[in-house]
């Protein structure tokens, strides 16, 4: 794939649109299988409906008869400029766990926000989500403006409202898009009914943001997904995280701190002397150097180093509370770390922004705060600098994903 690849969450409150427009610009952008649409024009006339964009992404009965995203949805999207995998997420708040789930994988997001009904509980708390994942490149699109007629007055009176918990949150958009998913209107083309809008239309905004990739100055970040033994040699198979890696290359192991040194590299049948972020690679190291599955290959001077303390920035979707003292499993790359919590310094109200407790003892579902960890064996976490799959987690109690953060 020459052109370069963006993993996008597409999130806001239930009802706004999202599945209608990710419908939209499936077909705007020809990214449909041939005989896509005659199917959904069939399966709306057996439901006795319309034909609803939204059924290109709803895959599931129950979701069509509702009207209603369930689970995430991953749709690949592609364009002139870039590929994109577009992650529709449900709005509902009883599905939060899943719009969680995959925007912990996004690089970028679009919130969409019905235009008649403006900031909702869920718009506010995608939102509050969105940023905690330190997702910054954020576009805003204003749905339904068919419904308003195009009014000027209604978008800036809705956009404000909005800036104004986007300030709050210290959040800046990059863009602020009024579009109708379903009449096309600023989706891949500019409206005449829209003139007083001088911006891009979303297809354009899409295209300007600059793919995740990191430079080749970057630190190497390569944790280790398994281990394979083939012939003899042993192959660590993961994906670049950031920087690049070289055949030669001289590497230190963590949280084991060995030295060792890239005999090659292995990618479907070849062995490419480099490979950079975003690459998944089978390496090969020099001499016999043991290597289990969570270590992180990193650069041989590195600074990152382990640790059994860290705090991160949770947000709880369990219905019982995550209590100081408690035993989690948390999950960062390819890290599963056994611990415990030792401290939650504030809990938050994640749709108001309200501070609820300093000191807190447990968080409860749908809250976020400041917690602080302890594991039983050390670490490899970083939260500064641009963000990587070392700067996210998820917590487990009783096999069950009960939360996920990022580390502060």
């Amino acid at each position: 794939m020459s052109r370069p690849l963006l993993k996008v969450a597409l999130v806001g409150h239930v009802d706004h649109g999202k599945s209608t427009l990710l419908g939209r610009l499936l077909l705007d952008t020809h990214s449909l299988p041939d005989g896509k649409m005659k199917e959904i024009k069939s399966i709306s006339k057996d439901l006795g409906k319309e034909a609803e964009l939204a059924y290109l992404t709803d895959q599931f009965r129950e979701e069509r008869e509702n009207n209603m995203t369930i689970d995430t949805t991953q749709v690949f999207l592609k364009t002139q400029k870039a590929h994109y995998v577009i992650i529709d997420s449900p709005g509902h708040v009883e599905f939060i766990k899943n719009m969680l789930t995959g925007a912990t994988q996004a690089d970028a997001a679009i919130l969409i926000v019905d235009v008649l009904e403006g900031l909702q509980e869920q718009t506010r708390r995608h939102a509050f989500l969105i940023d905690m994942l330190g997702i910054k490149k954020l576009i805003v699109v204003f749905n339904k403006m068919d419904l308003v007629k195009y009014e000027k007055a209604a978008f800036v009176e809705k956009k404000a409202a909005l800036m104004k918990f986007f300030r709050d949150l210290n959040v800046q958009p990059l863009n602020v898009i009024p579009v109708s998913a379903k009449e096309s209107v600023n989706i891949s083309k500019k409206s005449p009914q829209t003139r007083w809008y001088r911006g891009p239309t979303l297809l354009e905004a899409l295209e300007a943001l600059a793919p995740v990739v990191n430079s080749s100055r970057a630190c190497l970040r390569f944790p280790v997904q398994d281990v394979y033994e083939i012939q003899g040699q042993k192959i660590l198979v993961g994906q670049v995280l950031s920087g690049q890696v070289s055949a030669g290359q001289r590497v230190m192991l963590l949280p084991s701190m060995q030295s060792a040194a890239i005999r090659s590299i292995e990618a479907f049948g070849k062995s490419p002397k480099k490979a950079a972020a975003g690459e998944s690679i089978g390496l090969v190291l020099k001499g016999s150097v043991p290597v289990s599955r969570g270590e992180v290959i990193v650069e041989n001077k590195c600074s990152l180093a382990p640790t059994t303390c860290f705090s991160g920035n949770v947000f709880w979707i369990s219905d019982l509370p995550l209590k100081v003292g408690a035993p989690v499993t948390l999950r960062c790359a390819t890290q599963e770390l056994r611990g415990r919590v030792t401290g939650i310094r504030n809990r938050m109200n994640s749709s108001t922004l309200e501070v609820l407790e300093a000191n807190a003892c447990q968080l409860k579902v749908n809250e976020t705060g400041a917690v602080s960890f302890v594991t039983e064996k050390p670490a490899i976490v970083e939260g500064s600098g641009p963000l990587n799959g070392l700067g996210r987690f998820v917590i487990e109690q009783d096999l069950r994903v009960q939360g996920a953060g990022i580390i502060s």
